[in-house]
């Protein structure tokens, strides 16, 4: 029989975790995470990383694992899940356990990612404190020069993609977009996707609920700790932006509670458009 990896995916908060789970258990397997947030070490209620009830025993990889400070990509992400997806079947088992919901880490995993040159740490951190000195349009303006057919393509407020592009051509002298090849990678695995599904309103009824249970179990206090450092690009995520905006006067708390709520159903929709056009 050939190997499986079962990739659960779906949106936030539509009960992928507990699936998960249910399929490890009874595959005798563990659970690799393909959530780009839920790497960092420091940040799990606003991450909603699994507790140790959930995870019902069952093990569970690349969690928590990685320092705040650390940059994590979708081709770092999809060397690891293959490491960690071998290391499965040399212990005897033929099937893995994939779950999560970052739209290019699912993707990376299952149809492969472009080989893309290593930026050197040093190199990136002095383009990084440039860009954020210069600022967006600075920023915007070098990948048009630098590389105007990816400039057309990508969505311009999603900045940390046209950081992406632009340290890459800066660096190698090429464009980005001349590193894509579109070509899809043969895996020594088939692949099964598992989507969760549930009718609209009760997926956001249970995001609404979601938002509720952090804030119980702490996440004013989790975000407190972690705001000295709120520039880091991994504190960049719904949940604790709106916080840091309460904790600056910009925002009164509840009002930054609601706007957790929406901005995460904002992010419920765009999943599940991912996964209508991936389909």
């Amino acid at each position: 029989m050939r190997r499986k990896v079962t990739v659960v995916t779906g949106p936030t908060a539509s009960g992928k975790t507990a699936l998960a789970v249910r399929l490890a258990r009874e595959y005798g397997c563990d659970v690799i995470s393909a959530d780009s947030r839920q790497v960092y070490a420091g940040i799990p209620i606003v991450t909603a990383q699994p507790t140790e009830e959930e995870m019902e025993g069952v093990r569970h990889h690349l969690i928590g694992h990685l320092p705040l400070e650390a940059y994590y990509s979708a081709a770092e992400f999809e060397a690891d899940a293959l490491r960690l997806i071998e290391r499965q079947f040399e212990a005897g088992r033929d099937h893995a356990v994939v779950c999560g919901g970052s739209m290019l880490y699912v993707d990376a995993l299952q149809y492969g990612i472009d080989d893309l040159p290593t930026i050197p740490e040093d190199f990136r951190s002095e383009l990084k404190a440039h860009s954020e000195a210069e600022g967006a349009d600075w920023l915007l303006g070098q990948l048009r020069l630098l590389d105007p057919d990816y400039y057309r393509k990508v969505d311009c407020r999603n900045l940390k993609r046209v950081f992406h592009a632009v340290e890459i051509s800066l660096y190698t002298g090429k464009p980005y977009s001349g590193f894509l090849t579109g070509r899809r990678k043969e895996r020594p695995f088939e692949v099964e996707r598992v989507v969760t599904e549930l009718p609209r309103d009760v997926l956001f009824d249970r995001i609404n609920r979601r938002v509720d249970r952090m804030v119980e179990r702490g996440l004013e206090e989790e975000a407190r700790r972690v705001y000295p450092r709120k520039g880091l690009n991994s504190l960049n995520t719904v949940g604790l932006k709106e916080m840091f905006q309460w904790m600056e006067g910009a925002l009164p708390r509840e009002t930054a509670i609601e706007r957790i709520k929406k901005n995460t159903r904002v992010f419920a929709k765009k999943q599940l458009t991912w996964l209508a056009r991936s389909r």
